[in-house]
């Protein structure tokens, strides 16, 4: 198990970014909760939304008072398999894990369990279903809460039977969206949260638009033709052939169109990866105006927030999305998504008016041309995204959602 080593960032600096209504509730909240030993558990320290939260919210944590920690699980690729599978089908892919996967996932909780029971937490925040079972065999892990970051809302019976006896265990449980909810679940201890960007960090500060074309001529975009991009793991749930039907579908109107695929394969708990992109690339053959990007040295956040800020559409074209922190990025960067009408997506984007939802390849195509074609529209959906974000989902929200979750959690342990 490995322990993340992080600074402390001062609410302050999100002053005039956020609502002082905000900064006041964070600030009221955290008084009584000064010197809370915190503990945060999740599978991977990079690659993937949760990383990203931690990396930006135990800091804050840290900064109003909270003794905040970020720990995550030992490397092991036949784990990381099966949990992988396990994620798919939490989301409703058919199927089950066998004897033999359950073992192994099972295994490997209980060898961190024995190492989580070495460390001191007032409150425990164990992150999707990677560790969701070391409560199982851990001698104490309470108060604590289970946070699911996922779409769990078409999982099959069998599956919620396999992971029910360990989720009943937390003393809270988080999911983003109601629907999400498993119906067995106690609804007294479950909880709704959204997830948050960061302003502050470099995927998100402030990019010139002709600086960022500089950047992604730099990696083989032409700066004076439209472009659309996607940024997301490739993976199956994301579509990703969809993607590039729409985008086909969109060139036959708009000729010099031009696609860019992000998506950087650079977590250890997605071996799935590898396949679908050599997937993706057959299905985009030999046009070289699909641009497809998976290295960590070639993309980084500032190339990622350079798409963002340069491409002309975005799109996140997913059938299934937890929240899908891609669609808040650019929303923030004051462009309108065309979103698939999925869990967090469908939240976020509210359809018309700070961007579009599409249910199919076609509506995806016409929505893409539709902002290219008129500018004016686009303008004034990015506006109204951006100040979406503002007023929902900027990393000072999701810790104030956070510290009322812990006053809960520390009056229980009192009472106790």
């Amino acid at each position: 198990m490995e322990s993340i080593a992080l600074a402390s960032t001062s609410l302050d600096a999100y002053r005039g970014l956020v609502r002082d209504e905000l900064i006041a509730d964070v600030e009221r909240l955290a008084r009584p909760l000064r010197g809370l030993r915190v503990v945060h558990l999740n599978a991977t320290p990079t690659g993937g939304g949760v990383a990203e939260i931690l990396r930006s919210l135990v800091p804050l944590m840290r900064g109003i008072g909270l003794r905040a920690d970020w720990l995550v699980l030992s490397r092991d690729l036949a784990f990381f398999a099966v949990t992988k599978r396990l994620h798919n089908l939490l989301q409703g892919k058919p199927g089950e894990l066998s004897s033999g996967e359950q073992e192994v996932f099972l295994r490997h909780n209980e060898l961190m369990a024995a190492e989580l029971a070495r460390v001191v937490a007032d409150v425990w925040v164990i992150h999707d279903p990677q560790p969701l079972p070391v409560i199982a065999t851990h001698p104490n892990l309470h108060p604590s809460i289970w946070r699911c970051h996922i779409d769990t809302s078409t999982c099959s019976a069998a599956i919620r039977d396999f992971v029910l006896p360990f989720v009943t265990q937390y003393d809270r449980v988080v999911f983003t969206l109601p629907e999400y909810v498993f119906p067995e679940l106690d609804r007294e201890k479950t909880l709704f949260i959204s997830p948050a960007i960061d302003p502050l960090v470099a995927k998100n500060i402030p990019v010139d638009r002709e600086v960022a074309r500089r950047l992604l001529h730099k990696l083989g975009i032409h700066p004076r033709r439209p472009l659309v991009t996607q940024v997301s793991r490739f993976d199956p749930w994301k579509d990703p052939m969809g993607v590039i039907d729409a985008y086909r579908r969109a060139r036959q109107r708009v000729s010099d169109l031009q696609l860019a695929m992000v998506g950087v394969m650079a977590a250890q708990d997605d071996p799935e990866a590898v396949t679908v992109f050599d997937e993706v690339r057959r299905h985009a053959g030999s046009d070289a105006d699909i641009h497809l990007y998976t290295q960590a040295l070639q993309v980084g956040d500032i190339e990622v927030n350079a798409f963002q800020s340069a491409s002309e559409v975005v799109v996140q074209k997913s059938i299934r999305e937890g929240f899908g922190l891609t669609v808040t990025e650019t929303m923030w960067k004051g462009l309108p998504v065309v979103g698939g009408r999925a869990g967090g997506v469908a939240v976020q984007i509210r359809d018309g008016e700070t961007g579009f939802l599409v249910d199919s390849v076609e509506e995806c195509a016409d929505r893409i041309v539709l902002l290219l074609q008129d500018r004016d529209l686009a303008e004034r959906l990015g506006r109204a995204a951006r100040e979406h974000v503002r007023h929902h989902y900027l990393m000072p929200a999701l810790l104030r959602d956070y510290l009322s979750t812990f006053q809960v959690l520390v009056g229980m342990r009192r009472a106790a």
